[in-house]
Formats: C-alpha cells, sequence, structure tokens
C-alpha cells in the first residue's frame, strides 16, 4: 500500500515538536525518534513518530531474523521496531534464563499508519492512502495542541522506592569473577550489567521520558508505547545504520563524568581521550565490530572512520569510534544486522564466550535493554539505536526497571566499575525518584 506524503512549514520546530509528543499520548503504538538537533553526520531527520499499526510482527527469538526477513521483504514500506538483546539467542546456541520483570516480546515491528518526521523548518505526513483524508486534520490539532506535559491525566504515585538485583558487595565478586575469566584467556572484555528496579510502582511515562531527554538532550532518544509497555530511552548510541551500500557502525566504550567548572571540564574531556583502558575497551569492541561487519561487506571495504574520539553530552563524555562498510545490491538489510547482533559494545570479545560469562553471572534477563529500536525505509535503508540509559515499564504489572553496565578488562578495578555504573544510572535514578513528585 503505497503513501500519501504532505509537507508544511513550522515557524516554531521546537515547540511543534512537543505539541506533536502530546498529541501522540492517544495512541497504544507510538516509537517516538529524537536527534535533540545533534549535529551528526549520518542523520534523515530532527524527529520522527510513527503511529498506529497497520501490519505487525510479534515473536519470540526463535527464527525471529527469518521471521523479520520476510515481514521486510514483504511490506516494502517504512517498518519501525525494536530487537530484543535475547534475539542472540537465534543467532547462536545461547539461551536467556535469568528473572523477567517486563514480559516484553523478543521481537516486534509494525507498519505505521501515520508517520511524521521533523526536518528544520518542515514537517512531512507519510499516511497510508485509505487514512490520508484525516491528514489535514491531524495537523491542524497538533497545532492546537497545548504543549504542556502536565496534561496529562494518569495517576502518578508520591515515591518510587528502588532496589538494587545485585548488591554492592555481590557485584564485587562477579566482577571479580569476569577478571578471573580474562586473566585466564577465555575472554577480553566482558560487559556486565546489573538492575535496578521498582515494584508495584506506578508512573507517568510521558512525563517521565520528557524530564529524562531534558536532563540527557542525547541523539538517539527514543519513547515506545506497545499497550502496556513502554520504553523511554536516553540512549547516546547508534547501533548500526544503511545508507544505500553503505554501513555505519559507532560503538561507543569509555565514559567520563562532566564536571562544572569549564577547565575542569574540559582537562576530563582530554584525559579521557588520553586514558590508556578507556581507549583499550573502545578498540577492543571496533576490532569486533570490524569482525562483524566483514561478513557482509564487499572486500576490503571495511574503514575505521573515526576511532576513539571524544565527544561531549549533558550528563557525560564519551568515546566513541566510526566504523563503515560497503554491501553489495544483493546483500539482504536484514542480513546485515544479524551478522552484527548482538552489537559488540553491551557484549564483550570474543562474543560468543562473553555472553556465555555473562549470561551466567548476571541476575536479569536484558529483554530491550542492550537491545535495539529503530527502523526500515521501503528500499531497505535503516537506523538503529542501543538501547542503554533507559526506563523500561510494565504498567500492568507495575514493574520499573533500568539496567546499566561497563566493560571489565584486565585494567578493571571493581571499585571504579561500580562507580562507573552509579554515574551512569544518575539520569535514570534522579528522574523516577523527582518526576512524579512534580
Amino acid at each position: 500500500m503505497s503513501r500519501t506524503v504532505r509537507i508544511f512549514s513550522i515557524d516554531t520546530p521546537e515547540l511543534f515538536k512537543q505539541k506533536l509528543f502530546v498529541w501522540a499520548k492517544q495512541f497504544e503504538t507510538a516509537i517516538w525518534l529524537d536527534s535533540n538537533n545533534y549535529e551528526q553526520q549520518y542523520s534523515s531527520f530532527d524527529c520522527a513518530l510513527a503511529i498506529e499499526e497497520f501490519t505487525s510482527i510479534k515473536t519470540d527469538y526463535h527464527n525471529a531474523f527469518d521471521k523479520l526477513k520476510e515481514y521486510q521483504s514483504f511490506t516494502k514500506d517504512y517498518i519501525f521496531g525494536y530487537i530484543s538483546y535475547d534475539v542472540k539467542n537465534d543467532v547462536e546456541k545461547l539461551t536467556s534464563k535469568n528473572f523477567d520483570g517486563l514480559h516484553l516480546p523478543d521481537l516486534y515491528f509494525f507498519q505505521p499508519q501515520k508517520l511524521l518526521f521533523i526536518k528544520g523548518n518542515t514537517v512531512e505526513f507519510h499516511y497510508l492512502q485509505m487514512i490520508d483524508d484525516e491528514l489535514e486534520e491531524d495537523f491542524e490539532d497538533i497545532i492546537e495542541t497545548n504543549p504542556s506535559i502536565n496534561n496529562y491525566e494518569q495517576e502518578e504515585t508520591d515515591e518510587v522506592k528502588i532496589k538494587l538485583r545485585i548488591h554492592k558487595d555481590e557485584y564485587y565478586q562477579k566482577v571479580e569473577k569476569v577478571l578471573e575469566h580474562i586473566h585466564r584467556g577465555d575472554i577480553y572484555e566482558a560487559n556486565f550489567c546489573q538492575e535496578f528496579y521498582a515494584e508495584n510502582t506506578v508512573i507517568n511515562p510521558y512525563k517521565v521520558y520528557t524530564q529524562l531527554n531534558k536532563i540527557s538532550e542525547p541523539p538517539f532518544a527514543t519513547f515506545f508505547r506497545n499497550d502496556n509497555h513502554y520504553l523511554l530511552s536516553a540512549t547516546p548510541e547508534r547501533y548500526i545504520r544503511k545508507e544505500n551500500s553503505k554501513i555505519i557502525s559507532q560503538p561507543i566504550k569509555g565514559t567520563a563524568k562532566r564536571l562544572i567548572d569549564p577547565i575542569e571540564d574540559e582537562k576530563i574531556a582530554f584525559d579521557l581521550a588520553r586514558d590508556e583502558k578507556e581507549r583499550s575497551e573502545n578498540i577492543m569492541i571496533v576490532d569486533l565490530v570490524r569482525n562483524d561487519l566483514s561478513r557482509t561487506a564487499k572486500k576490503g571495504s571495511v574503514q575505521v572512520e573515526e576511532l576513539c574520539k571524544v565527544y561531549s553530552f549533558k550528563q557525560v563524555h564519551q568515546m566513541i569510534s566510526t566504523v563503515v562498510s560497503e554491501i553489495e545490491n544483493t546483500t539482504h538489510p536484514v542480513d546485515v544486522i544479524k551478522d552484527t547482533f548482538p552489537m559488540g559494545s553491551m557484549t564483550g570479545a570474543p562474543k560468543i564466550s562473553a555472553m556465555k560469562i555473562i549470561e551466567d553471572l548476571e541476575e536479569t534477563k536484558r529483554g530491550l535493554y542492550s537491545g535495539t529500536v529503530g527502523y526500515f525505509t521501503p528500499n531497505g535503508d535503516f537506523d538503529f539505536n542501543v538501547v542503554i540509559r533507559s526506563i523500561l515499564y510494565n504498567s500492568e504489572n507495575k514493574y520499573v526497571s533500568y539496567s546499566v553496565g561497563g566493560a571489565i578488562t584486565a585494567k578493571s578495578t571493581p571499585e571504579k566499575e561500580y562507580e562507573e555504573c552509579l554515574l551512569k544510572a544518575k539520569a535514570m535514578k534522579y528522574v523516577l525518584t523527582h518526576t512524579n513528585k512534580s
């Protein structure tokens, strides 16, 4: 089914964006992707909203990539959705037996009836033709929407009581076990994660997301809703993107906190760029990504465009590398994702050994955390983020969760890794413990 495309001029894109997000609350299926005006080389829009299922696919990990391949090939349209971390079990002989408080399907994509892109001072409406008579009316509705986030009518709790799935001493012991594996030569690096959670808790996901995005302003922010499942993500990381025959992956490894004093802040970024441990973490993952991309790449086309460059975000400085490749026109886009999944920045190296070790030591099924959200275009291009710095919420069983992790290498110490986890968790903890009171 083809789409009707209409383009409108907007005088104040930021205000229109706020109105659009509030307007989207009425839909039970929605994906909102926001670059927060972050200047990036690889970008197709400032903001996108996909709403209302026309068709969809929802499955567990069994043959998940084959099902996605069939669905993407059949629709030949925009499809938006996610692949959870546990789809690793479709790629390799692995399992996910840890506790799961959220109960999301392993993979979900939908073909939106309504799709909007904000690009500079324009908004593009891409509506399926069966509903294109609603297009003008929707534009007027959005213009007339009150942009105040406080318009959300939803019961809110007074306090979110956050618990740790792994306590500090136990975390130290588990990191020591990872280090034993490294010293034995089983792995070079493992991304070990821990969960923070709240039970019997009602939150307002729209308000919480808005606050989380406001204090982080990352380039790959995401709000996802499908019925009672929500993802509120302030992720700074791109997993993988396809532009025609070019593939781009941008792993993040290496973190330092922002400081108020500009001179001290500049110094800490300068130090991060030269930190031997952080650079070695990043370079190990770059090697892994190069290896993953080479599976579908034209011979000799895998290149490192940028190595260990420090980028600054509101909460943290991050070390990012950019790895690119070229693929043949005959290569199916889903195969490129399958051959690189899960992303190396969230597993470790070698990948399969690292995944087995972290599955054994972690206490929580990762699910959508450290999975990916993104979209395919009608011509088979795609763009996907890495689900980190994110809050997950099941409104039916009133379960709230956020996880954080860090790369454990031979030079890691449990104390420093724990500190880094708390730094990464800071924004999520703050919005959950403060937003509901406002």
